[in-house]
């Protein structure tokens, strides 16, 4: 199964295809690159075609997508980045789970051996990114994180499809995936705050390949 991570920005947006083999889980990555000093609508156009292009060559079962937009500030050109990248997942029927930053971050960590409060900089997310593919050509952080969406986004289609269960997953995905977190204290005490990804179809996740 092939999963496809993207780890967006309008200067340097990098993707990376993934496998999930032991020995060599990495199939292909590289960055889409628009200059600054372009207009700002071509660069959104330049890059969802260029979305579009390699969603018709890889064929990804599954694309994870690696956005700070959600319960977050962000900025417009972001934001307008996220549109026009949806636009592209949509209409190419990807079925689509993103990811935070921190989510993405921790599972890096996880696998890197980091302590759990570790702050992940550009470093560790390509060192991790490194060590985990094999693939020992120079990292570009922008890759780097595309790689560990790929990898979760790898993780959350076998567990979604039962290819695995929750025996298989690792702590960081287990929370990432099915944390539901039951208020103990205060007014909400005994209520229920669903966080797991798995839970949040048509919020989190979009099986726009089934449609």
């Amino acid at each position: 199964m092939i999963t496809l991570g993207l780890d967006a920005s309008l200067r340097q947006f990098g993707w990376s295809v993934y496998c999930g083999s032991f020995s060599e889980p990495l199939i292909d990555r590289g960055r889409f690159c628009t200059e600054s000093s372009s207009l700002f609508v071509d660069r959104y156009i330049l890059l969802r075609d260029n979305l579009s292009r390699l969603i018709k060559i890889v064929q990804p079962s599954f694309v994870g997508v690696e956005y700070p937009v959600f319960n977050a500030l962000y900025s417009e050109g972001l934001y307008g980045l996220f549109l026009f990248s949806c636009e592209a997942l949509r209409k190419n029927k990807c079925n689509t789970v993103f990811f935070s930053p921190g989510q993405v971050k921790a599972q890096a960590r996880f696998h890197l051996g980091r302590p759990g409060k570790w702050k992940m900089q550009k470093a560790d997310m390509v060192e991790a990114a490194l060590k985990h593919s094999g693939d020992p050509r120079k990292w570009n952080h922008n890759e780097a994180d595309a790689y560990w969406v790929a990898n979760l986004t790898h993780r959350f289609s076998e567990f979604y499809h039962s290819r695995i269960t929750e025996l298989d997953l690792n702590p960081v995905e287990k929370h990432l995936f099915l944390n539901i977190k039951i208020f103990k204290k205060g007014v909400n005490k005994g209520k229920k705050k669903i966080t797991g990804v798995f839970y949040r179809e048509d919020e989190r996740f979009f099986l726009w390949g089934n449609e």
